[in-house]
């Protein structure tokens, strides 16, 4: 009898003390977790931003830092379904916060100081602009080694997913790209003049143009993105971008402008009207720089050669000529010769005003608010000399020419 209550109470008090080893393991574990979040939460420049977030009524009701428990619930741990894509810096995650709001949970892979730092000027850039065409920051969690940023959820894809797709065959209609690059110029234009500060994006591409279920054009990604006092027209930096889309002039002397934005569009805009990527390959698996493949087009007076079928089919030529137009306005080498975005704006809402006139594909003919983009550019021609013989002659070639016929019969 006594060997059993030995028994009992020796396992008894083994099990109390196995219970109370896992109880103060967890205890542990909870302060090491917690520890960690805070020192992370002070790596991660945390009370910089909320300084910075408190400070102004209107961010505070827009932007939160969240905790990383809100974090983990809202992707179920980060699950693998959960992820909408991968890029060269990091995972983006689909989640539903606590208030039923379907977010972007953007997590970088990278945790050097510098990528921190671009970080945090992502969330110093976004906390302070409100547009309709820029995608909305929600707030961020700074309790992980990397950062997390939480953005409102784009359900359509990025514009290069909807131009550049497997078969080539992009259905997006050339009102619909005329009014994806007029949403898109005026959030550029915004935020280089409109807002409190001057911001240049400097990545500006076509993987960075978010669209929603309407294709709604939304600009996104400012971690490489620059703050400028009104006052200044330029910064000095590192050169940053991407290959295609780098502006060839802050390539050469690192100084940052507005302009730099400008000719990134340009290659946008060039997309648009092509369906070609700024990188392409040939037929002949020949890979071609877009910007310098068209200005070359140009200049041979074959302005039609590169545009996509579908946007030959329902544009008018004029419509075509003003844009080709403004493309080469906006990739001009010299920045001081490029247009302002508000001035690329103001050309393209013009181009879809008029577009809008249309009946059918007719162009609206004798309106007197028309007025050719290219009236003061040497490409400003629906026919052009040919110095050979000095007589005129179509320089596009007779497939686009009896695309043109059929379609914007005379």
């Amino acid at each position: 009898c006594a060997g059993v209550i030995i028994g009992a109470s020796t396992g008894i008090g083994l099990l109390l003390l196995c219970s109370s080893l896992l109880i103060l393991r967890r205890k542990w574990k909870k302060r090491k977790q917690k520890k960690a979040r805070e020192k992370y939460f002070h790596q991660n420049h945390g009370l910089l931003l909320q300084q910075l977030i408190s400070s102004t009524e209107d961010i505070s009701e827009r932007t939160k830092i969240f905790s990383l428990e809100e974090m983990e619930k809202a992707t179920n741990n980060f699950d693998e379904t959960r992820v909408l894509g991968r890029g060269g810096h990091g995972t983006v995650y689909k989640g539903i916060l606590s208030d039923q709001r379907v977010v972007a949970v953007k997590k970088s892979k990278y945790v050097k100081q510098s990528e921190i730092d671009q970080f945090i000027n992502e969330v110093a850039v976004l906390s302070q602009i409100n547009h309709r065409n820029i995608v909305k920051l929600f707030g961020c969690c700074l309790e992980t080694e990397v950062p997390l940023l939480i953005y409102e959820f784009i359900s359509n894809g990025t514009l290069l997913d909807h131009l550049h797709i497997p078969d080539g065959n992009s259905i997006l209609s050339w009102d619909d790209r005329l009014r994806i690059a007029v949403e898109a110029a005026g959030a550029l234009a915004y935020l280089h003049s409109a807002a409190s500060i001057s911001i240049f994006h400097r990545d500006v591409k076509s993987s960075n143009v978010l669209l929603d279920d309407h294709l709604t054009a939304k600009i996104s990604d400012f971690g490489s993105s620059r703050l400028i006092a009104l006052d200044q027209t330029h910064l000095i930096t590192g050169v940053q971008g991407t290959f295609g889309y780098l502006d060839p002039e802050y390539y050469q002397t690192s100084q940052l402008t507005e302009k730099s934005d400008v000719y990134s569009f340009g290659v946008i805009l060039l997309e648009l009207l092509t369906g070609k990527k700024p990188i392409f390959s040939t037929e002949y698996e020949h890979r071609l720089n877009l910007s310098m493949h068209f200005l070359q087009t140009v200049r041979a007076n074959r302005p039609f050669d590169l545009i996509d079928d579908l946007v030959m089919k329902e544009a008018t030529e004029e419509e075509l000529i003003d844009m080709i137009g403004l493309v080469e306005m906006c990739l001009r080498l010299k920045g001081v010769k490029r247009p302002t975005m508000k001035e690329v704006e103001d050309k393209l809402q013009n181009l879809r005003r008029i577009g809008l006139k249309k009946t059918g594909h007719c162009f609206v003919k004798g309106d007197e608010e028309t007025e050719h983009l290219l009236r003061d550019s040497p490409y400003a021609f629906s026919e052009v000399v040919d110095p050979a013989n000095q007589g005129t002659s179509r320089n596009y070639t007779l497939e686009k020419e009896f695309m043109w016929s059929h379609h914007h019969p005379r």
